[in-house]
């Protein structure tokens, strides 16, 4: 067993969420304009929910606290309680949102199986029309990229086919969009394309992008006008929010075209655990910033607790699968130290 690491020497694969902001972006932290935001009055908020919503192509924004938040607000305003919700298998908001929407937006979800990914067809087969006994379909939510997919991105045909049955049904859309610029990235498709393909976005700020906090919620005017609403009764609504604002402008600013490198180490830390005896990854699914791998010597979580020793972290996620993710805190030369200590855990 080896003794406890300085902290530099820790590799932190568990999440794109770990990064901290580095100087330049603190800099722009503490000289931001601020006022107060529940009165629409702080300058860098509003610049940034008007650079968001004229990346995803909307007529309004709202800058929020968390995914989470902006995930659950979406559908507190998309649906009316006991309603339906299809969404793709492991969606973040049915598995990793503490049950919200559910407990407070009173959705009840039908889950399409697979990958997180689904078809308009898949879609046509699972509409309910709301009846003395049926709950209804109301909301068709795409996740993209899929958190529990490996990162795989949803394609924009298909986005746009989901989109025209859900229009003809008079369904709402939502995507969760939390690493939408890494699908971005990804595809070279703009983020407005994604967006065009439902009537409301959320994407995040704190995950790939490299800020501390925060996520924005893009859709109509009158969508937004009624998310506020939504935010304050959360207890979301802000006061001097511009420090947290001002990060998340220098993200969209600085962070956005270096996302491919994330892409790429995650490709180096598949190719090399492929190449490894003792686990497997298809390396097909590795499409952004996430790899998902199955050990075959010992479970993932021994294997995880063995790396935690030697400096690397990573997420076992059950018995048999782990996933690691690469980030701006991440660098190629950690991703290579990375391998030569899962191997050392692994006994190849």
């Amino acid at each position: 067993m080896m003794g406890r690491m300085d902290e530099k020497d820790i590799i932190d694969l568990r999440s794109d969420t770990v990064t901290r902001p580095g100087a330049a972006m603190r800099e722009a932290m503490a000289r931001a304009l601020v006022g107060d935001d529940v009165y629409g009055e702080d300058p860098t908020v509003n610049e940034l929910e008007k650079r968001a919503a004229h990346l995803t192509g909307k007529n309004a924004a709202m800058f929020v606290p968390s995914g989470t938040q902006a995930n659950l607000i979406a559908q507190l305003v998309h649906v009316t309680p006991g309603e339906e919700v299809i969404a793709g298998e492991h969606s973040h908001c049915m598995r990793y949102e503490a049950g919200g929407g559910a407990a407070i937006a009173g959705a009840q979800y039908c889950v399409v199986p697979g990958n997180g990914l689904f078809t308009a067809n898949d879609v046509k087969k699972r509409l309910s029309a709301r009846t003395l006994h049926n709950p209804g379909t109301c909301l068709v939510w795409m996740e993209n990229t899929h958190n529990m997919g490996g990162g795989i991105v949803f394609d924009t045909d298909e986005m746009a086919r989901i989109w025209q049955v859900c229009s003809e049904n008079d369904i709402r859309v939502h995507v969760d969009g939390a690493r939408i610029f890494n699908a971005s990235a990804a595809t070279g498709v703009p983020v407005s394309e994604y967006a065009s393909c439902a009537d409301s976005m959320s994407f995040c700020l704190s995950k790939g992008l490299g800020a501390p906090v925060g996520s924005l919620l893009c859709g109509s005017g009158e969508f937004i006008d009624a998310a506020r609403r939504m935010r304050k009764r959360l207890g979301g609504a802000m006061r001097q929010a511009g420090i947290l604002a001002a990060a998340g402008l220098f993200a969209l600013e600085h962070n956005v075209e270096r996302l491919e490198q994330d892409h790429d180490n995650a490709r180096l830390l598949a190719e090399g655990l492929k190449a490894t005896r003792g686990i497997e990854v298809d390396l097909e699914s590795v499409k952004t910033n996430i790899v998902m791998a199955r050990p075959t010597r010992m479970t993932a979580p021994v294997l995880s607790a063995r790396c935690k020793q030697r400096g690397v972290l990573f997420h076992p996620l059950t018995e048999t699968r782990l996933r690691l993710v690469t980030h701006l805190d991440v660098t190629r030369e950690m991703c290579v130290q990375a391998l030569e200590r899962m191997r050392e855990a692994l006994g190849s």
